[in-house]
Order: structure tokens, then C-alpha cells, then sequence
């Protein structure tokens, strides 16, 4: 699993407190949205989403902005992370930026990926 989410307890307030939020038809209309980005830019190496991509897709699929890059850069020591690690986190934030429509994985993406890893916490 290369997303790890803590989801705190919610207060009482919040729970009564209605606020409108996206709903899940318009949730599943951008996931299927970013699928099918993600098969159009990948079914040419005859595999179907970012999840299956390895390290030469990533290159191809994976453009950054020289923040996001830098960010990448600094989580990578900070973390002490492996390729593997790397690859990950280009995969989810590759996904994120899908989601968002976006061509080129900005400093957001790379942010909200790292966010997302186990040992998040490595950063403070």
C-alpha cells in the first residue's frame, strides 16, 4: 500500500455541522476521468495505470517542476528513502496531479504524496 491516511477522531460539532461536500458521483467522475488519462498516456507500454509504471515510464510520465523536484530532493535525504520508496512516491503524486488534470506534477502533488507516506513524521 503506498498511501497510509490518519483520519482523527471527529468532534461532536463536526458531526452535526452540515457542510456541503463533493459528492461521490462527482468523486467518480474524476477518478474515472483520471483512469482514462492514465490510459491513454500509458497503454502504449501495454499497461493500463500509474500503479504498474516502473522507473523508465516514470521518466516519461513524471515531469516536475524544479520545486517540485526539489521537494522530492529534500524528502528523499530527510527520509533516507529507497528507489523504491521514490518510485512510490512519484506513482501517488503522478495519480494526484491525474485527479487534478494536471500535465506536470507541481510542488502540491509532490507535497501531498510525501504526506501520504508511512513515515511521514521523519520530516519534523
Amino acid at each position: 500500500m503506498d498511501i497510509n491516511v490518519h483520519v482523527p477522531r471527529l468532534e461532536y460539532g463536526e458531526i452535526t455541522n452540515i457542510v456541503p461536500t463533493e459528492s461521490s458521483l462527482a468523486i467518480g467522475r474524476r477518478v474515472a476521468a483520471a483512469r482514462e488519462i492514465q490510459y491513454a498516456r500509458l497503454s502504449k507500454y501495454n499497461i493500463f495505470c500509474n500503479a504498474h509504471m516502473d522507473h523508465k515510464h516514470m521518466k516519461s510520465a513524471c515531469h516536475m517542476t524544479t520545486g517540485a523536484q526539489a521537494i522530492l530532493e529534500q524528502a528523499f535525504s530527510k527520509m533516507n528513502l529507497s528507489a523504491r520508496g521514490y518510485d512510490r512516491i512519484l506513482k501517488v503524486a503522478r495519480t494526484i496531479a491525474d485527479l487534478d488534470g494536471a500535465q506536470q506534477l507541481t510542488e502540491m502533488h509532490i507535497a501531498e504524496a510525501v504526506h501520504f507516506r508511512n513515515n511521514v513524521q521523519d520530516l519534523c
